[in-house]
């Protein structure tokens, strides 16, 4: 297929070329992958750089790269390689023109570098797919990238959320393009310079009067930002709140966790250790069921939820619906009701399976498709056949959030999106329902919220 660039991908194509360094901030559907593929193509053909190492979370390195390489004819030249599984040493001595591989295996990467003590280093472009996951620079994955940045002669991030969880999330991705020029070498000295602590326990840094602008501007040189309603013909996106009402006896329950942290369901003792613990049982009893310690048994407490899911997927009458779960107590008791066959993407399906799923979802073959928001907030298109969404779970998690909503709301779509949120009134669904109207959705804030909830009741 012939690539013809719209105007905003030639602009952020030349700045790819003309740039070094470039944080590529694209909402989904503004093509990310074939953006940085072609800018890294021109750069071959002139000679000034010849591979590219590529990581991505494990759904887009197997499908979204190879694919657009296989999709664009100017690109069809490249040779690509998912560095994954059993086969990923003797692809890794193929040396192909892109090489793509997930976070968790840069340990490996890195250790397999090393055993070939004094080849030269392989790549000379860094692209770092959906760079939130480097957002925090304590995390293993940051810390086995960090001491090989500097080998790259270029290096881009690409994400459409870069500070899900506030300002503090960009340390990481920037430091990774200007190895700590903008924000300081270390999160501490970011936090101290820019944040104030406050919140439950002190945990939470709040950026000192000034400090946004401050922030913006230091790191505006090192990123272009693109909204996809600025660029793309999108449907309007409605967002309907379902109320439902917690039958008594389970209420009782919820009171008892979210009010003593403990709770005693089916004779056993279920313990919430601290309040950020409890804030999870909260979520899972106002969704219908509970994990007991250990995480492996669970009980039923509800099928309020459910029921109201049951209501909304009638009144679609056919269309098709995609469901959000959380827990796998959540997809047993959907699976329950709708059937056993309902498909679902979630833990433990494969990737081939996830293809499967998803090309049915489109071609309008599955009336209900279930799926856990994590596991499809990148690398899967859904926006086919079905226009409406139910958050049968709902998550304070504002990447996971808006990127789950965005598998249907985006280029393509053709209908409406009605996005259906399935609250349990006077539970923490509406204390995360207030945070996601806010656009504060970190942890922190969850708890604070969660107290000054607490205290009303």
């Amino acid at each position: 297929m012939k690539f013809t660039p719209h105007n905003y991908e030639k602009v952020a194509i030349e700045r790819a070329v003309t740039n070094a360094t470039l944080g590529l901030l694209l909402d989904p559907g503004l093509g990310k992958t074939v953006i940085m593929l072609t800018a890294f193509s021109i750069l071959k053909k002139k000679g000034i750089n010849r591979r590219a190492l590529v990581i991505a979370p494990l759904r887009p390195a197997y499908s979204v790269w190879p694919a657009e390489v296989r999709k664009w004819d100017h690109l069809q030249h490249f040779s690509i390689n998912v560095l994954h599984g059993t086969a990923k040493d003797a692809r890794f001595e193929e040396g192909a023109d892109v090489d793509v591989i997930n976070p968790e295996g840069l340990s490996w990467l890195m250790h397999r570098i090393a055993k070939n003590g004094s080849h030269p280093w392989p790549w000379d472009v860094l692209i770092v797919d959906e760079s939130t996951r480097f957002k925090h620079s304590n995390t293993q994955r940051f810390k086995t990238l960090r001491p090989v940045l500097s080998r790259f002669r270029r290096r881009y991030i690409l994400t459409g959320s870069p500070a899900p969880n506030g300002l503090l999330d960009l340390f990481g991705q920037i430091y990774i393009l200007d190895l700590g020029n903008a924000l300081g070498n270390y999160i501490t000295h970011y936090r101290m310079n820019f944040f104030d602590q406050s919140g439950y326990g002190g945990y939470t840094w709040i950026p000192r009067s000034g400090s946004e602008e401050a922030i913006y501007k230091r790191i505006q040189p090192l990123v272009l930002r693109m909204a996809g309603a600025d660029y793309l013909e999108l449907p309007p996106l409605i967002n309907n709140v379902v109320e439902v009402t917690l039958p008594e006896k389970a209420m009782q329950q919820y009171r008892q966790m979210e009010e003593m942290l403990i709770a005693s369901i089916e004779d056993d003792v279920v313990v919430a250790a601290n309040a950020a613990a409890a804030t999870t049982k909260c979520r899972q009893i106002a969704n219908g069921g509970i994990y007991h310690e250990g995480g492996e048994k669970w009980s039923h407490i509800h099928e309020a939820k459910v029921d109201a899911v049951e209501e909304i997927i009638e009144e679609l009458s056919g269309r098709p619906a995609l469901v959000a779960y959380e827990y796998k107590h959540d997809l047993d008791r959907l699976r329950r009701r709708f059937g056993d066959a309902t498909p679902y993407i979630g833990g433990g399906v494969s990737a081939t399976r996830f293809r499967e799923i998803e090309a049915d979802w489109n071609a309008g073959r599955l009336p209900i498709l279930l799926a856990q928001p994590q596991s499809v907030a990148h690398g899967l298109n859904l926006q086919g056949t079905g226009a409406a969404v139910i958050l049968q779970s709902l998550t304070w998690d504002l990447e996971v959030h808006d990127q789950f909503i965005r598998r249907v709301w985006r280029q393509g779509q053709k209908e409406r999106v009605i996005v259906h949120h399935v609250v349990a009134k006077d539970t923490i669904d509406e204390v995360i329902m207030r945070m996601v109207a806010s656009k504060d959705r970190t942890q922190r804030a969850l708890l604070d919220a969660l107290k000054l909830h607490l205290r009303r009741v």
